[in-house]
C-alpha cells in the first residue's frame, strides 16, 4: 500500500511534466486515491446559499416535500425553493477531512505530502432556487369537505376530510409559515383539531347574523364588542363560529377598560356580498348589479368595483357593460396555463384588468411588467396598450 503513495519527488516530477511552476502554489500536495468503497450516486450534493447554511448551522431543519407526482421542493422554516439537478464538466470528489486552501495556510503543522483517500464522487448536484409556495393544493383539500354548520348531517356522520396542522405540511409544497399564514388569507379556522373553510352559504348565514345585531343595537362599525355579540348570538350558533366571522370580517383590538372590539373591514365585507349575488348569475347589467350591491351590504357601507379586484371582472365592451365572477383562486397555478385560461376567457386584456389574475405569479423581486413581457404581446388598440397571447389559444 505504501507503494502506491507518491514521494515528493514523483510530485515535482509531474509538476515539471504539466509544465506548472511550484512556486506558483502552496507547499503541500494532496495525492488522492479512491477508497474501497468509492461509488458514484450513493451521495448527493446540495447547494445552499448563506442563509441557507445559517440555518442548518443553528440547528434547524430543512424539509424535502412532494408526492410522487410532483417536482421535489426543499422549505426552511418560511421560504420554498425548488430544487433542479445541475450537471458539472468537472468531478466532484468527496474527502473527508479534506483541508481548503485557506485551513492549510492557518495550519503550520500542514505535512507536505497529504495522502487523501477519496469516498465518492459526482458529476451533478441539487441547485436551489426560490420559489413560489404551491398553495392552490391547500384550499383544494380544505374545500373538499367545506363545514356547513354544527347540524350538518355530513359532519355528524365524520366521513369528511380530515387535515391536522401536521398533515398539511406533509401534503402541501411550502414552508409551515407560509401555509399558517394562507390558512389565515383564506379564513381557515380549526374545528375539533381540524383544518376546515366554512361553505359560503354558512360563512354568509353567520356574517347577517353579526351584521343585523350591529343594526340592531346601533354599533359604530368600528366598535363591535365581541362580549355582546356572543350572548346574543350565542343561541343561534356556537360562540367559536361567531368569534371566527368576526375575525374573518373585523380587526380585533382591546381597549383601556380591556373589552374586546372588532372594527369590521368594509373592503371584505362588501366583496363578500358582491361574490353572494354574482355566483348564480352568468353575467349582470353592471349598474343593476352597482344599484343591487349598495342595497345589500351594511349602512354605512359604500361599496366600489376596486372592491373586486381578482374576484370579479368588468366588460366594458358590451352594451350595457356586464360584470361577472371570475376568482384568481380559480385559475391554475403555473405561469404559462394561468395565460392560457385567461386569454381564453378574454382575447386581449389592459393591463389595469389582468394585474389582479397575475399578481400572485409574481415571484421574488418580479414585477407584472416583466410576466406580461415574457407571456402576452402588446399592442395598441383605440389608443390604449392591451395584451394577447403569443401563443395560438385552441
Amino acid at each position: 500500500a505504501a507503494m502506491s503513495w507518491r514521494s515528493r519527488a514523483q510530485v515535482d516530477a509531474t509538476l515539471r511534466t504539466a509544465r506548472v511552476d511550484p512556486a506558483e502554489l502552496l507547499p503541500p500536495a494532496h495525492c488522492l486515491r479512491f477508497g474501497p468503497r468509492a461509488a458514484h450516486g450513493h451521495c448527493r450534493l446540495l447547494q445552499l446559499d448563506p442563509a441557507l447554511c445559517a440555518e442548518l448551522e443553528a440547528g434547524r431543519s430543512l424539509v424535502i416535500r412532494g408526492e410522487k407526482d410532483e417536482q421535489a421542493v426543499l422549505c426552511s422554516k418560511d421560504k420554498t425553493y425548488d430544487m433542479k439537478i445541475a450537471d458539472t464538466s468537472n468531478m466532484l470528489l468527496f474527502i473527508p477531512g479534506c483541508k481548503t486552501p485557506e485551513e492549510l495556510n492557518a495550519d503550520p503543522s500542514s505535512s507536505n505530502i497529504i495522502h487523501s483517500q477519496i469516498a465518492g464522487f459526482s458529476n451533478n448536484y441539487w441547485e436551489l432556487r426560490r420559489c413560489r409556495p404551491k398553495l392552490k393544493k391547500l384550499r383544494k383539500l380544505l374545500m373538499e369537505d367545506p363545514y356547513e354548520g354544527p347540524d350538518s348531517r355530513k359532519d355528524q356522520a365524520l366521513t369528511f376530510s380530515k387535515y391536522t396542522t401536521e398533515d398539511l405540511l406533509s401534503l402541501i409544497q411550502a414552508s409551515e409559515e407560509e401555509i399558517l399564514h394562507q390558512l389565515q388569507v383564506i379564513d381557515a379556522c380549526k374545528i375539533e383539531g381540524y383544518w376546515r373553510i366554512l361553505e359560503f352559504d354558512y360563512e354568509m348565514k353567520l356574517l347577517d347574523h353579526v351584521t343585523q345585531l350591529i343594526d340592531s343595537e346601533s354599533w359604530s362599525l368600528s366598535k363591535v364588542p365581541l362580549r355582546t355579540c356572543l350572548e346574543e348570538l350565542g343561541s343561534l350558533e356556537p360562540r367559536e363560529m361567531i368569534e371566527h366571522i368576526l375575525l374573518s370580517y373585523g380587526k380585533k383590538y382591546v381597549d383601556d377598560a380591556g373589552e374586546v372590539y372588532f372594527e369590521m373591514r368594509e373592503d371584505k365585507i362588501c366583496r363578500a356580498t358582491a361574490q353572494m349575488l354574482l355566483r348564480n348569475a352568468v353575467k349582470f347589467n353592471l349598474s343593476e348589479f352597482q344599484e343591487v350591491w349598495q342595497q345589500s351590504v351594511p349602512e354605512g357601507m359604500t361599496t366600489r368595483l376596486d372592491q373586486l379586484k381578482g374576484l370579479a371582472l368588468v366588460d366594458k365592451s358590451s352594451r350595457p357593460e356586464t360584470i361577472s365572477l371570475l376568482k384568481v383562486e380559480d385559475l391554475p397555478e403555473d405561469n404559462q396555463e394561468r395565460f392560457n385560461s385567461l386569454f381564453g376567457i378574454r382575447e386581449k386584456w389592459t393591463e389595469a384588468d389582468i394585474t389582479p389574475y397575475i399578481q400572485d405569479l409574481c415571484a421574488e423581486k418580479q414585477t407584472v411588467g416583466a410576466l406580461l413581457t415574457k407571456y402576452a404581446r402588446s399592442s395598441m388598440l383605440n389608443g390604449v396598450k392591451v395584451y394577447n397571447s403569443r401563443r395560438p389559444i385552441s
